[in-house]
């Protein structure tokens, strides 16, 4: 699908298939290193899926300079689209900004871009995994 064709669709739809998308890549990648016990897996999975975890990637990314001009624009345009839905668990400032993430990621899949794919999901486990790292070091020293 061509750039045009996929900038056409709500940046819900985008969302909608970029979730998807990024579920796959973090049970893939969950799979092939830790294979086992799928409770234990799924609440690894949580950290990364989960929209704290997508919008504490997604603001990195965007303060750090990670994604392009027109990758950044598109993530804007989907986390300032007015949505009817609420988040269930979720801040809705934090809601936001995770759907961009997703929409973005729905974009790179529908374009078959992906490699960049891939190295947005891997940066995104990155963070995640310094942010949880951090977390558990600072809980670890009694600091919050």
């Amino acid at each position: 699908m061509t750039k045009q064709e996929a900038l056409r669709f709500n940046t819900s739809t985008l969302a909608y298939l970029g979730d998807a998308v990024f579920e796959v890549i973090i049970r893939e990648k969950i799979v092939r290193e830790k294979s086992g016990d799928t409770d234990r897996a799924h609440h690894t999975a949580v950290r990364y899926v989960s929209a704290a975890g997508q919008a504490a990637a997604a603001k990195s990314m965007i303060a750090s300079g990670f994604l392009t001009d027109e990758e950044a624009a598109l993530f804007k345009r989907a986390r300032n689209h007015r949505s009817m839905s609420r988040p269930a668990n979720a801040d809705p400032k934090i809601y936001k900004i995770a759907t961009g993430f997703e929409a973005l990621l729905g974009y790179l899949y529908l374009t078959d871009e992906r490699e960049r794919l891939r190295e947005i999901a891997a940066e995104a486990v990155r963070i995640v995994d310094v942010q949880s790292k951090r977390a558990a070091v600072q809980t670890n020293t009694g600091r919050k």
